[in-house]
């Protein structure tokens, strides 16, 4: 080999590298851009994390019908999110009494049935309430 023929390959192998930094640098943006979408795009928003209680509206106890003649008084206290606009309770109420009218006594004894339907109306109290509105307590529940 002469020495015009070794000058003719380090050219060539340095072009060869140059490929490999140019192949490494493309990976490296395209890994970059994917970081960054995953980022703007993907992470869990501020929006997603629980929000923080705020002010608990408590309402005036009232009766509801329930199976047999009997009744039930029952209480309700609102735990709306801070910051939220000011929650009235009429929703609160309707929702209360569609929801228990027509239990039985002996339904509503159950601990665990209790908790189904008070679970039943956080869910239709955050849908109604637009999520100013993240709990419910049970402040009067008295049955006869």
């Amino acid at each position: 080999m002469s020495v015009l023929d070794m000058a003719e390959v380090e050219p060539e192998e340095e072009q060869g590298g140059g490929r490999k930094k140019m192949l490494l640098v493309g990976v490296l943006v395209v890994a970059l851009a994917a970081a960054a979408w995953w980022w703007f795009m993907m992470r869990p928003a501020a929006a997603d994390q629980e929000p923080e209680p705020g002010e608990v509206l408590q309402l005036e106890p009232i009766q509801v019908n329930l199976e047999g003649g009997h009744y039930l008084r029952i209480g309700v206290a609102l735990q709306a999110v801070e910051g939220a606009e000011e929650v009235e309770g009429s929703k609160a109420l309707d929702a209360t009494i569609e929801l228990f009218t027509g239990e039985s006594v002996e339904s509503l004894a159950n601990e665990k049935h209790r908790h189904r339907l008070k679970d039943e109306l956080v869910e239709q109290l955050e849908e109604s309430y637009e999520k100013e509105v993240i709990g419910v307590y049970f402040t009067d529940f008295v049955t006869q």
